[in-house]
């Protein structure tokens, strides 16, 4: 049957396919580009619960998919749960899930993999001290624990 009411429905879901088809999205990423694009909130909720029935949107496969590649990328286990949170993943799972994908023997592992693809910025820094803070800032801003910044700058020097 076809009436009014089930055209912007059926854009709306139309649109939501779309978007999921280039990447996973959360459920609040795919209601904020749902709302951008003028659709009201009983059509948002509609074609987000159809979604979720067919588990085209699901945060916990999102926020899996997301730690990995992030990791993957050079970023730490504070980075990542802010990024996470960013794309309205929040909540103590979220954030559980970022500890049981990154141990902190990954984590090291991490920071000294990216130390090590950029040491040639920080060899240019003659200052001790200064090439400490300028490793320091850069590894602090990717995310990584202060711990595992302090042990890797402990042993490079």
């Amino acid at each position: 049957m076809h009436n009014k009411t089930d055209e912007p429905y059926r854009k709306a879901l139309n649109t939501a396919l779309r978007i999921l088809t280039r990447r996973d999205h959360s459920k609040h990423e795919l209601v904020q580009k749902l709302k951008a694009r003028g659709y009201t909130e009983e059509i948002i909720d509609n074609v987000i619960s159809r979604c979720e029935r067919y588990d085209y949107v699901n945060d916990e496969r999102t926020a899996q998919i997301y730690i990995r590649q992030l990791h993957r990328k050079g970023y730490g286990q504070r980075r990542i749960r802010s990024e996470l949170n960013l794309r309205g993943l929040r909540g103590k799972q979220f954030q559980e899930m970022v500890s049981q994908n990154i141990s902190l023997s990954d984590e090291r592992q991490g920071a000294k993999k990216i130390y090590l693809k950029h040491i040639r910025r920080f060899e240019r820094v003659k200052d001790a001290s200064k090439r400490k803070d300028k490793i320091y800032r850069y590894l602090d801003g990717r995310g990584f624990s202060k711990i595992v910044i302090s042990e890797l700058i402990g042993r490079v020097g």
